[in-house]
């Protein structure tokens, strides 16, 4: 995997290639397909529009430190890191900022307390865990696996499909997603800030407080700051690539444990993080037990709709996706292909205008990007 700083990470093109892609890494791959198996969603609440779940938690990190670091409570850190301490687990799977380029990703199999709390925090650029999962397959011990919903859904596309990999993974934690900004992206809020990304030795989107600020700190030792809200809602979030714009799954569906910001109320001034926790699994519902039982976090159960209450714009979001699909199989454009994910009934909900939106916005925006052009023809000029 490469990063094409204007888009996001994807695969390194191998030359001389002729005909259909293919292969196993294509069946895993869940930008060409996300499905439900039949009767996953039997008896789910909300008619299966929010995927599996078995319960609703709010939770937060019992270690001060984490909390603070984390993007809200540091659930994710703990709990991974709970189950590395308590034996079920032998490393953590996880994105952490590169030690070569902080403003870029790099996927590492932690397996220490500390390794793992130390990559603590959101990173709103692209990362790809799913590339190593050897180290997961090929770990002494079962490992846990932390990931966007995307990362998650592939991880569970390939480890059914490998058998030696489906007994290494001992819980997957998938983090609640609107969409990855690009490498460009980050770079737009640093000269906001009037500095140079190639000057940055420290980069935060999140934590240390909550929702927290964007923070970057330079090797001349400068310092600046965004609010969340002038980060990610005036410029990260302009700069999320296509594909994620045609995705239903914000929330982690396919993982065992789904966590995210719980933004059913508004937050009190510098209020403690808290991590909404949607339980999907059994193994994910004996895990979060375990570290509530042991002391790793503290919380308890919610009433089942503060889910939607918390991610209040996911709805509409998850209707549009249908008709930005619909739209592109009209105009005979390649469109992943979901099964077992409602949508079509969200849609029918938007006001009219959200629907036209979604089909004639849609058509709109596939002449502005050249959608219709492989995406590949443009990264010469990225």
């Amino acid at each position: 995997m490469t990063d094409i700083p204007a888009v996001g990470r994807r695969p390194l093109p191998i030359a001389g290639i002729t005909g259909g892609v293919s292969g196993a890494a294509l069946d895993a791959c869940p930008g060409r397909r996300l499905e439900h198996s039949p009767g996953a969603l039997d008896g789910a609440p909300f008619r299966g529009e929010w995927g599996p779940i078995l319960a609703l938690f709010e939770c937060w990190s019992t270690d001060d430190a984490v909390r603070f670091r984390g993007s809200s409570g540091g659930v994710v850190s703990a709990v991974a890191a709970h189950a590395v301490t308590s034996g079920a687990a032998v490393g953590a799977l996880q994105v952490q900022a590169s030690s070569e380029d902080p403003l870029r990703n790099e996927t590492v199999l932690n397996r220490t307390y500390d390794a793992i709390v130390g990559a603590a925090g959101s990173r709103y650029s692209p990362a790809s865990p799913g590339e190593r999962l050897d180290l997961v397959e090929n770990a002494e011990g079962p490992c846990v696996v932390i990931g966007k919903p995307c990362d998650i859904a592939g991880v569970a596309m390939a480890a059914a499909a490998r058998p030696a990999l489906a007994d290494k993974v001992a819980l997957s934690i998938g983090i609640f997603c609107a969409g990855t900004p690009s490498t460009k992206g980050t770079e737009a809020v640093i000269r906001r800030l009037n500095l140079e990304p190639r000057d940055v030795t420290k980069l935060d989107y999140r934590g240390e407080g909550w929702p927290g600020r964007f923070r970057v700190r330079t090797r001349g030792g400068e310092t600046a700051s965004f609010s969340y809200e002038e980060s990610w809602g005036e410029t990260l979030q302009k700069h999320r690539q296509w594909r994620c714009m045609i995705c239903p799954d914000h929330t982690g569906e396919f993982a065992d444990l789904s966590i995210g910001d719980p933004w059913y109320r508004k937050l009190l001034e510098g209020e403690a993080g808290r991590s909404l926790v949607v339980v999907r699994t059994e193994r994910g519902r004996q895990a979060l037990l375990a570290a509530l039982a042991d002391g790793a976090i503290a919380g308890g159960e919610l009433p089942l709709d503060r889910l939607p209450q918390s991610q209040p714009n996911l709805e509409g979001t998850r209707g549009a996706v249908w008709g930005r699909v619909l739209t592109m199989r009209l105009l005979r454009l390649a469109s992943p292909a979901y099964r077992g994910m409602p949508a079509f009934r969200l849609w029918w909900k938007l006001p009219l205008r959200g629907k036209g939106t979604s089909l004639v916005g849609t058509w709109r925006r596939i002449a502005a990007r050249g959608l219709r052009r492989p995406e590949s023809d443009t990264w010469v000029d990225q």
